[in-house]
């Protein structure tokens, strides 16, 4: 635990961590494989609403006058308790990586920021998308909560939580409009039998 202003060791370590995690995180898209894009068929542009919430939402765990004391725990504990939740918040980061990485390469080329299909576009039901739907907003729900469980507030990290979770709400809705308007029963058949981001929940 962080006495006065002194450092605590294990905070420190996951801090670094998570950093860590959010560099590996973006070499998923930078070093990914980049084939020819197909020509866009359909596209939405209501979805920046989303991108622009989820914007917000990391932008809340991130920006330092929100955060917490550098290299304190998040709320006061027990160092054992203070162990579980770094191992919880590892290893919610590198589960989240995994789960963006094997879903960019899974999409190939039909990974797109926006709300779009392109030409050839094709429904993707397996890997990652046999447990979620949207295995890539699953994976960047998951690195705000481990960077907010590093380094903020809690009241900041339950404020981007329901900001991130309205923001992906809306991107959801819209992508999922145009799979279906794409696929029809294909898709229905397939929203009814995976969850959209969180098993059980979602």
């Amino acid at each position: 635990m962080t006495t006065g202003n002194s450092v605590d060791p294990i905070a420190q370590f996951v801090s670094y961590a998570v950093v860590v995690c959010w560099f590996l995180f973006a070499l998923t898209f930078l070093l990914r494989k980049r084939p020819p894009r197909g020509q866009v068929t359909r596209r939405d542009q209501m979805a920046l609403i989303g991108i622009g919430l989820q914007v917000a939402a990391s932008f809340c765990v991130w920006f330092r006058p929100l955060q917490r004391q550098f290299y304190s725990p998040i709320i006061p504990m027990p160092q054992w308790a203070e162990i579980l939740l770094a191992i919880l918040t590892l290893a919610i980061a590198a589960f989240s990586i995994w789960l963006v990485n094997a879903a960019v390469r899974r999409l190939g080329k039909q990974w797109a920021v926006s709300a779009s299909l392109v030409e050839g576009h094709k429904l993707v039901v397996d890997g990652p998308y046999h447990l979620v739907r949207n295995p890539i907003y699953t994976g960047i729900f998951g690195m705000l909560i481990a960077t907010g469980l590093a380094v903020s507030r809690w009241n900041w990290l339950l404020l981007a939580v329901v900001v991130f979770a309205s923001g992906t709400y809306i991107r959801v809705r819209i992508e999922e409009r145009l799979l279906r308007e794409a696929f029809g029963s294909k898709f229905d058949e397939y929203a009814r039998k995976v969850p959209a981001l969180i098993p059980g929940i979602y």
